[in-house]
């Protein structure tokens, strides 16, 4: 589909496609300029609805290219942009995925990741954007470096570390009361604050860097900010 935009955009072209996945699949995506939303839902399919929007020219669409890798159990989504050429293009993604899927990796350069009513995990990047994981359960990583993070998990699985970093921005982690893990901050210039009850085992949030439990401890959480605050919050279901 392609249709005008009026003064201050050439065009915009839609991109919709459905592709199957099973429950406990694996999802990539790869975009360098736009957000990207990802949503969980019932099916044993990925739906992959992007935007592409040239900014002043409109052929620029066509050399935007957005390319699908299938295999068994996985499902790759990568934005292709021309080397070497001056693209004005945004892409913006809104994807379904199965409830529980492994997002291997999400991530964009210019835009924020959204990823909500996910049970899985995965890793989530931006470089210049916030990152969200919201009515969602499993373990999740995030970074980014100009942006807010924030995460609230209704269920914390057992399994690998979790990093989550920004270095310009706050970082917000929602968890279960009854979460167990092993906590190590690291917060620069910025406040810090609990509505979880914790052991400290190094240090003191005063300090800057310490480790802490929460139950009994279990796997390893890491959260760092440089310029913003770090609050670990009892985690509101269907927020």
């Amino acid at each position: 589909m392609l249709c005008s935009c009026g003064t201050g955009f050439a065009a915009n072209e839609t991109f919709l496609r459905t592709y199957p996945l099973s429950s406990g699949g694996s999802f990539v995506l790869e975009n360098i300029n736009g957000s990207v939303r990802v949503e969980g839902w019932e099916r044993d399919e990925v739906e992959v609805r992007a935007v592409k929007t040239a900014v002043t020219d409109v052929r620029d669409l066509d050399r935007v290219k957005i390319e699908v890798c299938r295999e068994p159990g996985q499902v790759e989504v990568h934005t292709r942009y021309p080397e070497g050429q001056g693209v004005e293009v945004a892409v913006e993604y809104v994807i379904h995925v199965p409830y529980r899927v492994l997002l291997g990796s999400v991530q964009t350069v210019n835009g924020s990741v959204v990823v909500r009513g996910v049970e899985g995990g995965g890793d989530l990047r931006s470089v210049n954007g916030n990152v969200e994981v919201l009515n969602s359960s499993g373990r999740f990583s995030a970074k980014t470096t100009n942006g807010d993070l924030h995460l609230e998990l209704r269920r914390l699985a057992d399994g690998g570390p979790m990093n989550i970093e920004t270095v310009n921005g706050s970082v917000v982690l929602g968890l279960p009361s009854d979460a167990q893990a092993n906590l190590k901050i690291l917060n620069m210039n910025g406040d810090f604050s609990s509505e979880l009850a914790m052991t400290a085992s190094m240090g003191t949030p005063a300090s800057r860097v310490f480790r802490a439990r929460l139950g009994s401890g279990g796997g390893q959480i890491s959260v760092r900010t440089v310029n913003g605050g770090i609050h670990l919050i009892r985690e509101r279901s269907g927020a």
